[in-house]
């Protein structure tokens, strides 16, 4: 078996540019941090706006019917039925298998912060969904997740999904901050290794990697 050694100079180089890299990272992580409560504040949505909480003004659907005569409605559920019958990852984002009064199942899409529970815990009572709207969206064009969704239970209908989540929609911490600082730091590490290198050989403290042409 060939052994594979990385010479001195290039394990310096890399060591500088991850030494570099925790700073850049840094930097990304403090302006991102000041960013996502910037951007949690401008996605607070008010009550009785989709994605916000439904007060006693909206109205209640119990079918897909009912759904299909208003612009906006909630849904009620028991306890935490609404998030416990099935999900699928629909291109960026989750869809629970909603089940209505009239035990049709549609997707559903929903701002868990905006559910209003009626019961003494989750577990009991009634959860007060936040508003919805009908968005049009051909569900079959992704396999995957109809296999998820439908894996216990089809939906009632493939053509359609309950947003109720409107502009309450944020990425999470981790994708908004801890991804890009991630990122920022292998660019800087890519950036300064040959930078550094290309540096040490033109002052002679290292071989080239690449000889110049004379």
């Amino acid at each position: 078996m060939r052994y594979h050694v990385l010479r001195f100079d290039i394990w310096l180089c890399l060591a500088i540019g991850v030494v570099l890299s925790f700073g850049t990272g840094k930097l990304a992580r403090y302006f991102l941090e000041s960013r996502y409560e910037l951007y949690q504040q401008e996605h607070i949505v008010d009550k009785n706006e989709v994605g916000g909480i439904a007060d006693e003004t909206i109205f209640h659907a119990r079918s897909i019917e009912d759904m299909m005569s208003h612009e906006t409605f909630t849904v009620i559920s028991p306890g935490i039925q609404y998030r416990n019958k099935g999900s699928g990852f629909y291109h960026n984002f989750y869809l629970h298998a909603l089940w209505l009064p009239s035990s049709e199942i549609v997707a559903a899409r929903i701002n868990e912060d905006s559910v209003v529970h009626t019961g003494e815990s989750i577990y009991s009572g009634d959860s007060i969904l936040p508003v919805c709207k009908v968005v049009w969206a051909d569900l079959t064009d992704y396999s995957t997740f109809l296999s998820q969704i439908e894996y216990n239970n089809p939906l009632s209908r493939r053509d359609f999904y309950l947003d109720c989540v409107g502009n309450a929609s944020i990425p999470s911490e981790q994708d908004f901050i801890e991804t890009p600082v991630i990122l920022v730091e292998l660019v800087t590490i890519l950036l300064v290794f040959p930078i550094v290198h290309w540096l040490g050989s033109k002052f002679g403290l290292f071989p080239y990697i690449i000889p110049p042409r004379n």
